[in-house]
């Protein structure tokens, strides 16, 4: 069954967060895959809210032809679009399974842009799940368009799909390996081909991707906190350029057969976004426990940008939450090694239920959104000196109005410590930063006073990228993206396209 659910459009994005492109999930040799798959899908909401899609399909035995592939997709959460059990239990049945959540960083929110794609060629059915964004759409969409091919979406990931479709390698492996070996760019997928799923990562490894083990089921999922909602253990990290295929070969050596893509570069290029503020603090990506580079970013922090000195009243330091809880913990570690008297405190209350604000566009739109998804302890606030941590300002809107808000309490001091340095420049391999022209930092020339006095906060001080890497491992071929900080982009981009520049 190939159904789109005609569900609401999720609730308009965050005012003043970068926002994250997509999570991925594949699941072989689990009876009823599409289970896990939707309760890994759930643990992966942070990483897209606007749309959600299983493919699944039943493997049978060598010497009889396997199962059709099933879809169910649609706009909405992960619960909404999944809100009957019977679309688990009757429609999506098999044993292997891909999933995804979708946040559109190319393509707009039509639904013909949801994801999993799936479509019908001369090797049998395939179906796709990205992550990322590829840097060379326009030119290879371009050329396939004049060869004949048909668009059905505005999104790069289709590319893939014609790609594979139109290579001239012998056997369908090869020609998902060929597909894989033209695109460039950011990528962490998760394929079906027929009862084959194949799990790839780009050779820079600017997503996260990771493998696990679900008894004797194999798990793949953009992010360990996926495996730990379905008790899946943790086996290892999907290398940067590596390309597993699950398949009936795995009966005789029990492992994916293993691929490498042919780029090898001399150093990886992880996006630190993803432990700044994208990946949820109780998973595990590229290697590292994101909750301790949290902890270490909020110590640095502390250490390169203190608290201004000042009578001898206590310091009390407030994170904005969520993103921001650990950062503000290890900023207060290392700032009471110094012998002041700081003080953890909760200072901001956050209702993660707003959902959509029908109002007026505009000042008004935006500070009622701000109201209804913080309000402060008063308490805690009056007459203190208070340190507010963020881990990023990206247009200024929120951080203004959010220190407006605080003011109305009345603190004596008002500080604002980032970390991260200030945002630069977009970003071409996935992360939804808006242009250059609507940062606050670029628009002011990177100058943090211009910016302090913008938000109206008494101090401002943000990480420096030297410090901001020092908190990161660099063992072995490990190396970090941080062209949204200062235009460094390790991969060739063909064009500065916005997201509907696709569009049909």
């Amino acid at each position: 069954m190939n159904r789109v659910l005609n569900t609401r459009i999720v609730p308009e994005e965050e005012i003043d967060k970068p926002q994250s492109n997509c999570g991925i999930v594949g699941i072989y040799g689990h009876p009823g895959a599409s289970t896990p798959t939707y309760y890994s899908l759930h643990a992966l909401q942070h990483r897209g809210q606007e749309a959600s899609g299983i493919v699944s399909c039943q493997r049978t035995n060598g010497d009889v032809p396997g199962s059709r592939l099933r879809i169910f997709k649609g706009p909405g959460l992960v619960t909404e679009v999944f809100s009957n059990q019977q679309i688990l239990n009757e429609i999506l049945l098999g044993d292997v399974a891909i999933g995804h959540n979708r946040y559109s960083t190319t393509g707009s929110d039509n639904l013909e842009n949801i994801q999993p794609f799936m479509v019908n060629y001369r090797d049998g059915q395939l179906a796709v799940a990205h992550n990322g964004n590829l840097t060379n759409t326009r030119s290879l969409r371009a050329r396939l368009q004049e060869e004949g091919t048909i668009f059905q979406t505005s999104t790069d990931t289709e590319v893939i799909l014609h790609l594979t479709a139109r290579s001239a390698a012998a056997t369908p492996e090869d020609r998902i390996m060929d597909a894989l070996n033209t695109v460039r760019g950011a990528f962490s997928l998760v394929m079906l081909h027929g009862e084959t799923l194949i799990a790839a990562r780009d050779p820079h490894g600017f997503r996260p991707l990771c493998l696990g083990r679900l008894g004797d089921a194999w798990v793949v999922a953009s992010e360990t906190c996926a495996l730990d909602i379905i008790q899946a253990e943790y086996v290892r990290d999907i290398e940067p350029g590596e390309v597993l295929f699950f398949d009936r070969r795995m009966d005789v050596s029990g492992e994916p057969v293993q691929r490498w893509l042919d780029l090898k570069p001399e150093k990886y290029h992880h996006c630190i976004f993803e432990y700044i503020y994208f990946s949820r603090p109780d998973s595990k990506v590229f290697g590292e426990n994101v909750d301790k580079i949290r902890r270490r970013l909020g110590k640095a922090l502390a250490e390169e940008r203190p608290i201004p000195a000042g009578d001898e009243h206590p310091v009390f330091v407030m994170a904005v939450p969520d993103s921001s809880n650990t950062a503000a913990v290890g900023f207060v570690r290392r700032a009471s090694k110094d012998g002041t008297d700081t003080r953890l405190e909760i200072g901001l209350i956050r209702n993660h239920y707003i959902g959509r604000t029908f109002i007026q566009p505009g000042q008004e739109k935006r500070e009622v959104k701000v109201r209804m998804k913080f309000n402060t302890v008063k308490g805690v606030i009056e007459g203190r000196k208070v340190v507010i941590i963020d881990d990023s300002i990206v247009r200024g809107t929120t951080s203004r109005l959010l220190i407006n808000l605080i003011r109305e309490a009345n603190p004596a001091e008002l500080h604002v410590r980032i970390s991260s340095p200030p945002i630069m420049s977009h970003c071409p391999y996935g992360m939804d930063f808006p242009s250059s022209a609507e940062l606050i930092a670029p628009q002011n020339g990177g100058d943090v006073e211009k910016i302090r006095q913008e938000v109206d906060a008494d101090t401002l001080g943000y990480l420096s990228i030297e410090k901001m890497l020092s908190t990161v491992s660099h063992e072995g071929k490990r190396g970090y993206c941080t062209g949204c900080f200062n235009g460094d982009y390790p991969v060739p981009i063909e064009e500065n396209m916005r997201k509907e520049d696709l569009e049909l």
